[in-house]
């Protein structure tokens, strides 16, 4: 049996119930201090560091009596992210005692301002939270340094999953009651970048019955966020081309796609701040108003993955294509700046044949003759 002490995120008992994989009522815990240390946001990080300092009080739970799993539990939660656990004396209100701290090797994590546990969980409570489902769902499966190479993608999925509380109106369909699906068992599948989810589920039918139990796979992808740049002045807008795997395995000819501008959404990030900074990295372009077309799922049959749809208004008078993109995500983007027509043209050839561009080019003949009237006599 061990006793640690936590001094972070790990003091969010949420958290710590998903890490440990039981209720917080049956983990044996007691505020502690940890004197001559000092908790810190780790520099440009979403969660803290811990360092010496004289005068110090770090404030946290000791937890006690905890087992070999529940520290094999710990360590693959913790463990690929350059901490180590050493002894150290802790006070509590029933005197000293010794308890092993995780502490960071070396200067890995420098620290920024002094941390506080109330600031963290109103910033990113439910995302670590939704993140951590997925870390942990991958005990035993995943090296703890695999777990950290994955840990920016886990943390977007993860806030997919937050942005999708804000969700669609249920006017038309089926408004959501208890008990409306159940997974009823999971089954191995892939954990990597991407995730191949293998289940069984049940769901209410119409009728008001139950279903059979259905063994599916579903896709859990990303969110992402899409923008169409347009210039009501001169009726022309922005598509960039590249390179795509899809075509490629379905074994046709032309490999690459005209596209809306895209990129995941980074955890924490809101689309549309997504769409304003993929549209620098992609295009070189900097964006007016945003105005927000539609947000859609990609595939819902079998894919989590979700698009939030933006038409971008800009200045597109004196810009012309280029290539651009990021030489560390191996991108090679060219972008076309073409007439609201010729991109028409291209959806009734089929040569625009990705699906978001048809959808969000016929979003635009929709409203263009609004948002031309209001913007022709802007510009001299």
């Amino acid at each position: 049996m061990a006793d640690l002490f936590v001094y972070g995120t790990l003091c969010h008992l949420p958290l710590l119930e998903r890490v440990l994989g039981r209720p917080a009522v049956k983990i044996a815990r007691r505020a502690a201090d940890l004197p001559g240390w000092a908790v810190y946001w780790a520099q440009g990080e979403s969660f803290p560091t811990i360092r010496a300092e004289a005068g110090g009080r770090a404030k946290g739970l000791i937890l006690r009596d905890l087992g070999e799993a529940d520290m094999a539990r710990l360590d693959h939660y913790e463990g690929g992210f350059g901490y180590a656990l050493q002894p150290l004396a802790v006070e509590t209100a029933d005197g000293a005692a010794e308890a092993l701290v995780y502490l960071p090797e070396g200067d890995r994590w420098p620290p920024g301002a002094p941390w506080h546990l109330g600031d963290w969980v109103a910033r990113y409570g439910p995302l670590t939270l939704a993140a951590a489902d997925e870390v942990m769902e991958r005990f035993g499966l995943t090296a703890p340094q695999e777990i950290a190479a994955l840990f920016p993608w886990i943390r977007a999925r993860g806030w997919a999953q937050c942005l999708a509380q804000e969700a669609a109106p249920t006017t038309l369909r089926c408004a959501p009651e208890p008990d409306d699906y159940r997974i009823e068992a999971m089954r191995p599948g892939h954990e990597g970048f991407f995730r191949l989810r293998a289940f069984d589920i049940s769901h209410r039918r119409f009728d008001g019955s139950r279903s059979a139990t259905l063994g599916r796979e579903a896709f859990q992808a990303y969110d992402a966020a899409l923008v169409l740049p347009y210039d009501p002045v001169s009726d022309q807008l922005m598509l960039v081309e590249q390179f795509r795997f899809g075509p490629v395995w379905r074994r046709d000819p032309v490999a690459w796609m005209l596209e809306p501008i895209a990129g995941l959404v980074d955890a924490g990030e809101r689309p549309a701040d997504c769409a304003r900074r993929e549209a620098v990295e992609e295009a070189g372009l900097e964006l007016g108003d945003l105005r927000l077309m539609t947000r859609v799922y990609a595939s819902p049959g079998y894919s989590s993955e979700f698009f939030h749809c933006y038409l971008g208004l800009c200045d597109l008078s004196e810009t012309r294509g280029r290539l651009a993109g990021l030489a560390h995500e191996n991108e090679d983007i060219r972008s076309h700046v073409i007439s609201f027509e010729r991109a028409m043209a291209l959806v009734d050839s089929g040569e625009a044949n990705a699906g978001p561009l048809a959808m969000m080019l016929l979003w635009l003949a929709r409203h263009r003759e609004e948002l031309r009237r209001a913007a022709l006599p802007a510009r001299p």
